[in-house]
């Protein structure tokens, strides 16, 4: 009776705080009519409705029966546990049952046998419905306390958890984590998870027994150490975000990890001295009604809220069928003495409109999520209750929320923005290079035409090279005789008139004229070198030409490096692309009369080489074979007759050496209709 009598004034403060009445019948000018308050249930004992679950199966001892020690004689097991006998059972049940003059009835675990396999166990409190705790949750054990145990919690009767508190002698060996007190716990963080070594520590199994989490001195945080300051908890609870959820479950569960070792480590020939033993859970709190109930039942086995205010559900938390023309809302301890009900209302009703702040006048009830919406919201609007604006619209801050003009359009430049919304601000989000509120403007970088483009040229750091100017951003005018995005390339194109550089003469040299009729062949040759071949050199077999270099006077003479001949420029000026063909090598061969036909013949393959129907008077030696004419004798252009009836385009020549002989050395007809050119060494 003493004990109940000091729980009670233990409880006093947050029992006799107010919020205990829901409503009241006053008087109004329009009449009499209910005056609701925020309110909830009062304080109690939250035990007497709890349901148990000990978990794994088979960690109750009794079943078989067993002996087990005490820590303060390891050597006089005269103890006994055995389900089968009521007087020496100890059932979950006996943690919640009365004891009679001070005889202390206890859950006992079996002994620590099977070391060493861990000795853990589960203990799953359940009230099937969202509580809130007012006071320390106080557990006792009756053969020592765990060196290692894990309090947690459940918001969704036991579908998921997470931790409310750590126990363990040493936390940062246990969990990794420093040891804290609630005590010393700052306003920001009243609802911090921590680690605590106090109650975990031996000291005797009959000193120390009781293990807490403490509620109380979260409170005296804002309340003060007698908890006598209610009004700044209950505005802390209202405003600070997580603090009233921190101290709401649906389950509490108590992992226990480890058993009390007597103050030494695991002894292998004291095994049975190692168990768990609880002989009292002590939770206060209240039913969760959302401020909408002063009253709480037990209906079929469950708590529930006596719901006032026209709510309805375990908790309160629905409005009743006829009275949905607003959202569920839970109530508000403010503002103090009496807070807000936020009742649910009727239509029609005083408090029954539409929240929509004018810009609709109706909406909707959505059953499964629990809330009123409204419908066609006008001037710009959209959300729950039109308090939003729409897209590519923005909220005017110098409008209130049922202002008509309380949203501006974006008005973003549909070229510049990356699409037609804004931020809350009203500035868009414009595209690469494009810049302003409307996206309506380039970068100092970028030029605009329909958009904006990186600039080509500019005045700072994009300079038109070799006298060049720059046109508004976009472009470079060149001076003649250069060219390039930037006037950074020579014009070397000999045949245009207008300044090209000519890249293939050599300095201080005079100009080459424009069509040379003959191109005089060098002494002793035959052909000129290189004709009609590949450029040589590393910088044709790298694939580039950096910069052609000035031709040798000497004509026919081959410049190193890459690029063609100046025999080659200069005979595309006079010839065109040739043709070559493929005829069998007897239709080709021409030798005087009676001598044999040159080996060359006799490899299969054999070119000839086709001028245009009005040939200048200029025509190469046929090769190191030594057939064709010169300069000086040229031959006659070949007659139609001679084409075979098949070509082949492609420039390059096979390089094969003749065979040795007479017919090596000997020279066409000149009167021959053909100009063979032999493979070439």
């Amino acid at each position: 009776m003493l004990h109940l009598l000091a729980l009670l004034l233990h409880c006093l403060p947050l029992a006799s705080g107010d919020y205990d009445i829901c409503k009241s019948w006053v008087t109004t000018d329009e009449g009499p009519t209910w005056e609701f308050y925020a309110c909830q249930p009062k304080v109690m004992r939250l035990k007497e409705y709890v349901k148990v679950k000990v978990e794994p199966s088979g960690i109750t001892c009794g079943d078989p029966p067993e002996r087990f020690c005490s820590h303060e004689n390891p050597y006089l097991c005269s103890n006994e546990c055995d389900a089968s006998n009521p007087d020496l059972a100890h059932p979950p049940r006996l943690m919640f049952d009365k004891e009679d003059e001070g005889l202390a009835t206890y859950w006992q675990s079996v002994t620590w046998s099977r070391y060493p396999s861990p000795l853990e166990a589960n203990i799953t409190l359940s009230w099937n419905k969202s509580v809130e705790l007012t006071d320390d949750v106080v557990v006792t054990f009756e053969y020592g306390r765990p060196t290692v145990m894990v309090l947690e919690k459940s918001l969704d009767n036991g579908r998921t958890w997470q931790p409310y508190q750590f126990y363990a002698e040493d936390c940062m060996e246990a969990f990794g984590m420093p040891a804290r007190r609630a005590r010393d716990l700052a306003a920001s963080g009243a609802h911090r998870v921590l680690c605590t070594e106090e109650y975990s520590r031996w000291a005797g199994s009959k000193k120390e027994k009781h293990v807490r989490f403490e509620v109380r001195d979260r409170f005296a945080i804002f309340a003060g150490p007698d908890l006598r300051n209610l009004d700044n908890l209950y505005t802390r609870l209202e405003s600070a975000k997580g603090l009233k959820d921190f101290f709401t479950l649906t389950d509490l569960r108590m992992r226990l990890l480890r058993p009390a070792l007597g103050g030494t480590y695991v002894q292998r020939e004291n095994l049975y001295k190692y168990f768990y033993a609880i002989s009292n859970i002590e939770v206060i709190g209240r039913c969760k009604c959302n401020l909408h109930a002063n009253l709480c039942s037990v209906r079929e086995g469950s708590l529930q809220c006596e719901c006032e205010h026209n709510t309805t559900g375990p908790d309160c938390g629905k409005c009743k069928k006829n009275f949905r023309t607003r959202s569920w809302r839970a109530g508000s301890y403010l503002p103090l003495p009496h807070g807000s009900p936020n009742a649910c209302a009727a239509a029609g009703s005083a408090i029954g409109n539409c929240e929509c702040y004018g810009h609709s006048n109706r909406c909707s009830y959505i059953d499964f999520l629990n809330v009123v919406t409204c419908v066609s919201c006008k001037h710009n609007t959209r959300g729950q209750h039109c308090q939003h604006c729409r897209l590519g619209y923005y909220r005017n801050g110098s409008a209130e929320l049922d202002d008509e003009n309380v949203c501006i359009e974006c008005n973003c430049n549909q070229i510049g923005s990356v699409h037609d919304r804004c931020n809350e601000t009203g500035f868009c989000e414009c595209r690469e290079g494009s810049a302003g509120p409307k996206c309506d403007d380039c970068l100092p970088t970028h030029y605009w035409r329909q958009g904006c483009y990186p600039n080509v040229c500019d005045d700072d750091q994009l300079l038109c090279q070799n006298g060049g100017t720059c046109v508004q951003n976009q472009r470079c005018a060149c001076p003649r005789g250069y060219t390039g995005v930037r006037c950074e390339q020579p014009r070397c194109d000999p045949a245009d008139d207008d300044g090209g550089l000519d890249c293939d003469r050599a300095p201080g040299a005079a100009p080459r004229p424009r069509h040379p009729a003959r191109l005089p062949a060098a002494a002793g040759a035959g052909r000129p070198p290189g004709l009609l071949s590949r450029p040589a050199g590393p910088a044709a077999r790298e694939g580039r030409c950096a910069r052609p270099a000035p031709c040798a006077r000497e004509p026919g003479r081959r410049r190193e490096g890459c690029g063609p001949s100046c025999s080659q420029v200069l005979l595309s000026r006079v010839l065109p692309p040739p043709q070559w063909h493929l005829p069998p090598a007897r239709h080709c061969s021409r030798g005087r009369r009676g001598a044999p036909a040159p080996a060359t013949c006799d490899f299969g393959l054999s070119f000839s080489f086709l001028f245009p129907a009005a040939p200048p008077p200029l025509f190469l030696a046929g090769g190191e074979a030594g057939g064709g004419g010169n300069a000086a004798h040229p031959d006659p252009p070949p007659p139609r007759s001679c084409l075979p009836p098949h070509t082949h385009t492609d420039t390059r020549l096979l390089r094969t050496r003749p065979a040795p002989g007479p017919a090596a050395h000997q020279r066409p007809p000149r009167n021959s209709s053909c100009l063979q050119l032999q493979p070439l060494p």
